[in-house]
């Protein structure tokens, strides 16, 4: 990845406060609504995390996301799937830790492809640092049905990631606007969210309160760390 591609693209993915994980339900419907609501809320990147379809069904959803996101000029992540996400016109793929490597994602994908990674313990984000992956996701700070298994981390993450993150990251796990405010206050920039904007029946609303809320922390966070 050349240096200029990588400095432009983490600009870009660093201007991204709120990043929405959705699948193929969400409560409001058609998806194409959906996502226009909530990036009128606020939403400044989208990911399609679906994990009980075929691939057939969910290279059509896959391509319906993708194209209201390239409406609205916003990325489109898919979720696990490098060759379904290159198959829909996706931007990028988002990777756990037992996906393919990132190097050979990168490989295949080529340098203009964004790739994210998941993160939850020290060790693998210091390890991503030397990875070209364009952001991290590190959590889950709080539990949440979406990671069954996978413990919940807490904000002493976030504040390792805010200082050693080679990448713009994401905190992710349980997030609302009432608990938005710690994750600030930590080092987080942005916050991925699932269940708060996905589930709500005004996705605008929704994200629009998390964005005021996060906005509200960020002066508590400047003086924090002046």
């Amino acid at each position: 990845m050349s240096v200029a591609k990588t400095r432009s693209e983490r600009a870009r993915l660093s201007a991204v406060r709120i990043y929405l994980i959705a699948d193929a339900s969400p409560r409001m419907q058609p998806i194409e609504a959906f996502v226009r609501a909530a990036v009128a809320g606020g939403v400044g990147m989208v990911q399609l995390r679906e994990k009980h379809m075929t691939d057939v069904e969910l290279l059509d959803v896959a391509r319906r996301y993708a194209a209201v996101c390239t409406e609205l000029g916003i990325p489109f992540i898919l979720n696990d799937r490098l060759d379904l996400a290159l198959a829909c016109g996706a931007d990028g793929v988002h990777l756990g830790q037992d996906d393919l490597p990132v190097p050979s994602s990168r490989a295949i994908a080529g340098e203009d492809f964004i790739i994210g990674l998941s993160t939850h313990t020290r060790g693998q984000i210091d390890i991503a640092a030397h990875l070209p992956a364009d952001y991290i996701g590190v959590g889950p700070i709080h539990a949440t049905p979406t990671k069954q298994g996978r413990p919940a981390v807490g904000t002493a993450l976030i504040s390792y990631a805010a200082a050693h993150a080679g990448q713009p990251f994401f905190a992710i796990g349980g997030i609302e606007p009432e608990n938005v405010a710690e994750l600030i206050e930590s080092g987080a920039r942005g916050v991925s969210v699932l269940r708060w904007i996905s589930n709500a029946p005004d996705p605008r609303s929704a994200a629009h309160a998390l964005a005021q809320a996060m906005e509200r922390a960020r002066p508590t966070a400047q003086s924090a760390g002046s």
